[in-house]
């Protein structure tokens, strides 16, 4: 059986679905979910409907695999990182706050790279400690 590997293409997969995710619930665009829920005439449609349970899927998965991973210590400081990059990068005058949408757009980003990093980390922790995460055993301890 051979042995699957984690490497910087799965992570980056990981953020790409995260952007999707992130950005097909709401984007300050105009073209998210939550555009079309709001402008839809009526709010029962099945296609509507049936699209809010996808994305809430696609939460749950990501939002359950983060918090089991980096747990609510390891949630809190990797929010406290992100939210201090994007200080950084503000107060260094990379980003500009003139713009709201421009913000809206980072700080969209940065929550997908924090899903990202949770639906990743038990990956990344082996890596780095070798230490192996296990949330349950299937079978008895024989």
């Amino acid at each position: 059986m051979a042995k699957a590997r984690f490497t910087f293409t799965s992570f980056l997969i990981r953020f790409a679905m995260a952007l999707v995710l992130v950005f097909a619930s709401y984007n300050p665009s105009g073209y998210s979910w939550y555009h079309w829920f709001m402008d839809a005439t009526n709010k029962l449609d099945a296609m509507l409907i049936f699209s809010a349970v996808v994305l809430l899927i696609g939460w749950a998965i990501y939002l359950r695999a983060t918090v089991r991973s980096l747990g609510l210590i390891g949630a809190v400081l990797a929010i406290a990182f992100f939210a201090a990059l994007i200080w950084v990068l503000i107060d260094r005058e990379i980003l500009s706050v003139e713009s709201l949408s421009v913000m809206q757009y980072i700080v969209l980003v940065m929550l997908s790279a924090f899903l990202a990093t949770g639906i990743s980390w038990s990956h990344i922790r082996r890596r780095m400690t070798g230490q192996v995460d296990m949330d349950e055993v299937d079978g008895g301890l024989d």
